[in-house]
C-alpha cells in the first residue's frame, strides 16, 4: 500500500504556492462540498507544533498513520489519519536524535530513511510498532538516499549519490476551483513538507502552525464504498 502513498517536498498539487494570507475557520468547507481544510486548531494539540518533516505509513491491518518530526528533531508524533475526519494522536515520544532531520523515503515497506540536517548523518525508522516507533542510527559514511530495500531485512546501494538538498520553505493558498467562480479557502504558511494519501485523496502540510489537512471529500466516499465492497466479497 505504500507504493501508492506519494510525498514531496513543498510542491504544489492540491495546493498552489502564494505568498497571501486567509481568515482561518474551523473546519473550512468549499462551496463545491469537495474540499475540507482543517487547521491545527481542529487536530489533537500535538498538531498545533511545528516541524520540519513527515511521511506516511500503512501497516497490513488496513490502519494508515502520519509521523511527524518536532522539536527540531527532539520528539516524534504519530497520528492514526485512517479516517481522515477523526485524526487521532496514538504517541508523542522525546528521541535522543542529533538535531532537525528530514524522511527522506521508504526503505522497502517496514523502513523509512532519514536524514540530519546539520550533522548530514542518517537513521533508519522502523514503524512496525506503532506506539513504539524505533530510530537507529546507521554507522556507514555511504549516502543511502538512492538505496533500494530488501523487503525490512536489509538494503542496496551504490558508493556515490547525488547531494541531498531540505526544502525550502513556501506558503501555500489551498483554491477551490470546483465552485462557478474559485474561492481562496485557506493560506497556510511555510510549509516545509506535505505528503498526499493518494487512497483517501488527503494532503497533510506542515507548516509554521503545526498540521494542516486538506481533505477530497468525493476521492474519501469513493475508498470508503470500495473499502464495504472488498469486505463483502
Amino acid at each position: 500500500m505504500n507504493n501508492t502513498i506519494k510525498s514531496t517536498l513543498a510542491l504544489g498539487l492540491v495546493v498552489a504556492a502564494a505568498l497571501l494570507t486567509s481568515t482561518a475557520e474551523a473546519e473550512i468547507h468549499s462551496r463545491s462540498k469537495e474540499l475540507v481544510v482543517m487547521e491545527a486548531r481542529d487536530l489533537p494539540e500535538q498538531a498545533q507544533t511545528p516541524g520540519n518533516s513527515l511521511f506516511l505509513h500503512s501497516d497490513n491491518a488496513g490502519g494508515t498513520y502520519l509521523y511527524v518530526e518536532h522539536q527540531q528533531g527532539a520528539r516524534l508524533s504519530v497520528f492514526d489519519v485512517t479516517d481522515p475526519a477523526r485524526i487521532k494522536l496514538v504517541v508523542s515520544t522525546p528521541l535522543a536524535a542529533e538535531g532537525a532531520f528530514d524522511f527522506i523515503r521508504p526503505l522497502g515497506d517496514y523502513a523509512e530513511l532519514v536524514y540530519f540536517r546539520y550533522s548530514q548523518k542518517e537513521a533508519v525508522l522502523d514503524p512496525r510498532k506503532t506506539k513504539r516507533p524505533v530510530l537507529r542510527m546507521i554507522s556507514t559514511v555511504t549516502d543511502l538516499g538512492p538505496a533500494e530495500g530488501f523487503g525490512g531485512s536489509g538494503f542496496v546501494v551504490p558508493s556515490q549519490a547525488d547531494e541531498y538538498t531540505p526544502a525550502v520553505a513556501r506558503d501555500y493558498q489551498v483554491i477551490d476551483v470546483a465552485a462557478s467562480i474559485p474561492t481562496q479557502l485557506a493560506t497556510v504558511n511555510d510549509v516545509k513538507h506535505r505528503v498526499t494519501n493518494d487512497y483517501t485523496g488527503t494532503t497533510f502540510l506542515l507548516g509554521s502552525n503545526g498540521l494542516t489537512v486538506v481533505r477530497r471529500l468525493s476521492v474519501e466516499n469513493d475508498y470508503k464504498v470500495h473499502q464495504m465492497q472488498m469486505q463483502g466479497n
